[in-house]
């Protein structure tokens, strides 16, 4: 179907989305990144805080994941609520929320109190990844919404490099310093407020009754398809967020201070990934994922294997390009198989997908700990091998031809 198929009107006296809309969207959609980026570097001191609780070493990676917990249970029922009531009120208050539940850590001393406050938070970044994404689909046709998510991923590496270098100087100063950077949210919260409007559906003249059917009836197989994908997929991009600085301990750097500036500067190959993105513009899906796979696999296995910090650096420059290349390439895909009727309920699916990788990233990871010699570093070589093999059935789909060359909507 034609890019303007589905888009937000152009004509009359619609409110037609610009670029004010498309800054607001991209800083919203880190918001639930910010969730769990920020606390990269700051891993390893709040396990030494709480190294006296019973099963600390799991529970303290849960800590950082326990928002994805909520967003996989909780967004596809966001996503109703979208469809069904609309998109702008939700996304606003939630922003709100979200600073009060992700900076309350900060006031608090228990390891389960502060597992709570952050299913608390996930509560909200189920709302604002699911509307964001969805806002994106609405406001702009095809091209246009490749170019914001490339803009949002040449932007990411910047307002990442920042959040994880500011991460590191405050947990130096407290254990729990770091979540005062969740009250980033109240500006945003005051910049949607004023620029983000409701979206009409754009009127579909050009329809036959068969393409009218179809985008009255949800996508179920389409779906099922990509939310499968994006799970493994997000099963590994999660690995070193969660894992990162447990891998730089393990080569020596165990300074907070360190391990931040270290990921900071790795991260600015994200907008690399971003690049290759824009550039495979609307080639078939397989290469995408065979690209997407391709680079995680070589980053997560060459961490794994790295003999000094500086060979970890060296992969986690191509770790960090291939989640460039990732967020973008899932959503994208997903967004071209969902009519305007079912958008936030397919975006919710998608979210939900991701944030569930999120969430059970730990314990995969636990598990090929339990198989190897008990390292991270081992942890990280099955995951990136595993990585490969689904780079492997991406590539024989492609040879055998499999099309998926566009968007649909």
């Amino acid at each position: 179907m034609a890019d303007q198929a589905i888009t937000a009107p152009v004509s009359g006296d619609v409110r037609k989305a610009g670029i004010a809309q498309a800054i607001i969207l991209v800083i919203s959609g880190f918001l639930p990144i910010l969730a769990i980026v920020s606390l990269t570097p700051a891993v390893p001191t709040i396990l030494d805080h709480f190294k006296d609780v019973a099963n600390a070493s799991l529970l303290v990676p849960v800590l950082v994941s326990a928002p994805g917990l909520a967003i996989a249970i909780l967004a596809p029922f966001a996503g109703m609520l979208v469809d069904r009531f609309g998109r702008r009120p939700l996304l606003v208050w939630a922003t709100f929320f979200y600073a009060i539940a992700g900076s309350l850590p900060y006031f608090l001393d228990s390891l389960h109190a502060v597992i709570a406050s952050r299913l608390l938070l996930g509560v909200t970044e189920a709302a604002i990844l699911t509307i964001v994404n969805t806002l994106i689909a609405d406001y702009y046709d095809a091209k246009g919404r490749r170019r914001v998510l490339m803009f949002q991923g040449l932007a990411g590496p910047a307002m990442a490099s920042g959040v994880i270098a500011l991460s590191g100087v405050l947990t130096g100063i407290s254990w729990n310093g770091v979540f005062l950077i969740y009250l980033i949210a109240l500006p945003i919260f005051v910049g949607m407020y004023f620029m983000i409007f409701e979206p009409v559906k754009a009127p579909a003249t050009a329809r036959t009754d068969a393409e009218t059917a179809e985008a009255t009836a949800f996508p179920v197989r389409a779906v099922m398809v990509y939310g499968a994908v994006t799970l493994f997929a997000s099963s590994l991009y999660y690995v070193f967020i969660i894992q990162g600085g447990l891998a730089f301990r393990e080569v020596g750097i165990d300074t907070p201070a360190r391990t931040g500036a270290l990921i900071s500067m790795a991260s600015l190959a994200v907008p690399v990934g971003a690049l290759i993105f824009g550039w495979m513009g609307m080639r078939n899906t397989s290469l995408q994922l065979l690209c997407v796979f391709g680079m995680l696999g070589i980053g997560l296995a060459g961490i794994g294997m790295a003999p000094d910090y500086k060979w970890m650096m060296a992969f986690l420059v191509i770790q960090q390009a291939a989640a460039g290349v990732t967020v973008p390439t899932l959503i994208s895909w997903a967004q071209s198989k969902l009519p305007f009727a079912h958008r936030g309920r397919g975006m919710g699916v998608w979210a939900s997908c991701f944030f569930l990788g999120q969430f059970t990233s730990p314990f995969f990871v636990a598990g090929a700990k339990s198989m190897t010699n008990g390292t991270v570093q081992a942890a990280f070589l099955v995951m990136g091998i595993i990585a490969l093999v689904g780079a492997a059935v991406a590539l024989l789909a492609l040879l055998k031809g499999t099309q998926d060359t566009g968007p649909k909507y």
